[in-house]
C-alpha cells in the first residue's frame, strides 16, 4: 500500500509517497522549511503545500514534534505556543480537505524501526531517540510502543531540561566539536540505561550520519544502533501509522 507521510519538524518539514509494506519512498523526499514563526496557521499552510505538491488526495499520516493525545497537543514543543490544546489532526483535515492521522514524530520514527528497520528482531526494552532540534523518544516492549516517552524533557544533574544540553540544535548554536557533543549526549544515554534498562537503542535524526564519528566518545554498554531508515523514518512511520489507522 502506498501512504503519504509528512514528518514536521523545528527546521524542516519533510514528505514522501511510501511503500507501508516495505518503508521504500516511492517518491523523492520533498522539503519545505517550518515557517518562522511556527504557529498553527504557519505551519499548517506550509502541509497543505507539501499535500498539493504530491497532488495527494486520500489520508495522510503526520509524524509532530511533541506529545499527541488523540490527535491534539498537550505540550508546546519546539514550536510555538500557539499550538497547546490545538486538535492537529483537525486544524491539517481541515487546511488540506483531506484525512490526517497524527502522532509524536519520534513514536512513528520507532513504530518504522521496529517494524521495518533497526529494531525490527528486537524483543526486550528499546528506545528510539532522535536528535535534531529537540530530543525526541519512542519506548517499545516487545515490539510494542509505549506512546509519548518524553526523555528530552528528563531533568540532568545541572538542573537544566535535558534537550537544553543535548540535542543537535544546541551543539550548533555553542559550537561544539563532535567530542564535546558527544560527551554531553553520553549522559543522556546513561540516565536512559538507569531509568528504563534497555536492551537497545536507536539512534535517529540528522546527526545519526555521523554516528561513525562519535561513537567512540560514547561509554554506554547498552547496544546502540543507528536508525535503517536515518532521517526518514518519521516520513514512513507516518505512513505507516496512517495505513494502519485507515482500516
Amino acid at each position: 500500500m502506498k501512504t503519504l507521510g509528512i514528518d514536521i519538524g523545528g527546521s524542516g518539514i519533510k514528505g514522501a509517497i511510501v511503500d507501508t509494506k516495505t518503508g521504500e519512498l516511492l517518491t523523492e523526499r520533498h522539503r519545505i522549511p517550518t515557517p518562522k514563526p511556527s504557529t498553527p496557521d504557519a505551519v499548517a499552510k506550509v502541509v497543505k503545500q507539501m499535500v498539493d505538491h504530491f497532488e495527494w488526495t486520500e489520508a495522510v499520516g503526520c509524524s509532530f514534534p511533541t506529545t499527541i493525545v488523540n490527535g491534539q497537543c498537550i505540550h508546546t514543543g519546539n514550536l510555538s505556543k500557539e499550538w497547546l490544546h490545538v486538535k492537529v489532526d483537525k486544524l491539517f483535515r481541515k487546511e488540506c480537505k483531506v484525512p490526517f492521522y497524527v502522532s509524536n514524530d519520534a513514536d512513528l520514527a520507532g513504530v518504522a524501526e521496529m517494524s521495518l528497520g533497526s529494531g525490527k528482531k528486537e524483543k526486550g526494552v528499546a528506545i528510539v531517540i532522535t536528535i535534531g532540534t529537540g530530543i525526541g523518544s519512542g519506548l517499545f516492549y516487545k515490539g510494542k510502543l509505549i506512546p509519548n516517552l518524553e526523555i528530552g524533557k528528563l531533568l540532568h544533574t545541572n538542573g537544566e531540561i535535558i534537550e537544553y544540553y543535548t540535542a543537535d540544535s544546541i551543539r550548533k548554536k555553542e559550537d561544539l566539536s563532535l567530542k564535546e557533543w558527544a560527551i554531553r549526549f553520553d549522559s543522556l544515554l546513561a540516565y536512559a540505561k538507569l531509568v528504563f534498562s534497555p536492551s537497545l537503542i536507536i539512534l535517529g535524526g540528522g546527526i545519526s550520519k555521523k554516528y561513525d564519528s562519535f561513537e567512540k566518545y560514547l561509554k554506554t554498554d547498552v547496544k546502540v544502533k543507528v536508525a535503517k531508515f536515518r532521517n526518514n523514518a518519521g516520513i514512513i512511520g507516518a505512513a505507516m501509522y496512517a495505513q494502519k489507522n485507515m482500516k
